[in-house]
């Protein structure tokens, strides 16, 4: 590891929760270079829905470059963007009765966030936005200003203007925080701006596994239309399938203005879309680029996948039935420690998080014991107070129970060494 500790910036994160080098991988499973096998409830923090090195991807990959098909195409016509918009309408939009433009961006989540920004303000001519306690949206800017978490604004020094933060579902525990809301912008003195848009992730991925109910994402559409706001749903994380529904909001009844998708949207490879409603296509030729918004071989990924995983409901079914076995499990194990700790369960679909309420420190340090067991697990939340789990949609049912089983045996192992170090019986 020294020639990363040497000649990586100190700005590297993972590496250091997962200190061994990768050398090769396969579905919801990793190895590095001393052969150690490690199940994976990371997945590229979402990015990889389909798992790691998908055979159906690798393929289409492999033939197309063989064929010298276009690699980098800025927005041109391209065979494999035009192959994967007919995927997407047949297969996405149309199915769901949903009409939106497609804008291709840079092929990071912060640049389709940027974008839908630029064109909810452009479109309303008002400035501010409204965002969500604990939200997150990406690092650069823009995207910055409309990110809740304070590790990553405390020393950014960038200008917090045209944001305005409201409490996100469940902040204030049973109360209705929309009703806060809507006090702001009844009242014309309230120094809250009519913003030009609203913008949330339907379960809060960093902020903690915060999930927004079917009833308050009606609600906030309801607001919006009334106030003549913008709805823009960021489903970078929890999208493309991670709730079971290919869209995180799907399962509320709403149709935003705008969804922003990145992460397994190119089936593993960077690739940011944003839709938005036909009308609001304002743009002039020209007036949002970026050099990589043409990514063609994500396009080819991306189309091989929606056409393996996305013609019926079975991934939606196997979702729902694998969410089943991880909550059944989970629960399981916040029943045993209940007496010891105050743990939270929270989730929809593959993406759960265990909280630990009253020591922000443990989530870390299950972390750290589920790697020494053979298991890949973040954490996440304002305080990294929570575990978070988002294994690969696709993994089989026997992977996710071994991964279960070590989560289970670094829990039971941590916590005989915490009651060990507090009787002094080692």
């Amino acid at each position: 590891m020294r020639i990363f500790e040497n000649l990586e910036s100190e700005v590297r994160g993972y590496i250091r929760s997962f200190p061994t080098i990768f050398s090769t991988s396969k579905g919801a499973k990793l190895t590095d270079e001393n052969g150690r096998e490690f199940v994976d409830f990371f997945a590229g923090a979402g990015t990889l829905n389909y798992g790691h090195n998908n055979e159906h991807i690798s393929s289409a990959l492999i033939e197309y470059l063989q064929k010298d098909g276009i690699v980098h195409g800025l927005d041109m016509a391209t065979t494999a963007k035009k192959e994967f918009i007919e995927t997407f309408e047949s297969l996405i939009l149309k199915p769901r009765n949903l009409d939106y433009k497609l804008q291709f961006t840079g092929p990071t989540g912060a640049n389709v966030v940027e974008t839908a920004l630029k064109l909810a303000r452009l479109v309303k001519g008002r400035s501010n936005v409204v965002a969500f306690t604990n939200g997150y949206h990406g690092l650069s800017q823009g995207a910055l200003a409309v990110t809740g978490n304070n590790e990553y604004r405390d020393e950014s020094y960038i200008s917090r203007a045209n944001a305005t933060f409201m409490p996100f579902d469940g902040y204030f525990g049973d109360w209705n925080t929309l009703e806060y809301f809507r006090k702001f912008l009844e009242d014309g003195s309230s120094g809250v701006d009519i913003p030009a848009a609203v913008i949330l992730e339907t379960i809060q991925g960093e902020g903690g596994i915060n999930v927004a109910s079917k009833e308050w994402l009606q609600e906030l559409e309801s607001l919006c239309r009334e106030y003549d706001i913008l709805l823009i749903v960021d489903d970078i994380q929890v999208g493309n399938g991670r709730t079971g529904n290919f869209f995180s909001f799907e399962f509320a009844g709403i149709n935003p203005d705008m969804v922003t998708l990145s992460k397994s949207i190119g089936g593993g490879l960077p690739m940011s879309l944003l839709l938005f409603k036909p009308d609001l296509d304002q743009w002039k030729p020209g007036e949002h680029t970026g050099t990589f918004r043409g990514n063609n071989l994500a396009f080819v990924a991306s189309k091989v996948s929606l056409e393996n995983y996305w013609q019926n409901d079975d991934l939606s079914n196997a979702v729902f039935y694998k969410e089943k076995i991880l909550k059944d499990r989970l629960e399981k194990i916040v029943k045993k420690y209940e007496g010891e700790y105050k743990i939270e369960l929270r989730g929809r679909g593959l993406a759960y998080g265990l909280e630990f309420k009253d020591d922000a420190s443990i989530a870390g340090e299950i972390s750290s014991y589920s790697f020494e067991e053979g298991l890949i697990v973040e954490t996440c939340g304002n305080q990294d107070q929570v575990v978070k789990f988002l294994p690969p949609l696709v993994i089989d049912e026997e992977t996710l129970t071994d991964g279960l089983n070590k989560l289970e045996k670094a829990i039971d192992r941590l916590f005989k060494d915490k009651k060990a170090k507090l009787t002094g019986e080692f």
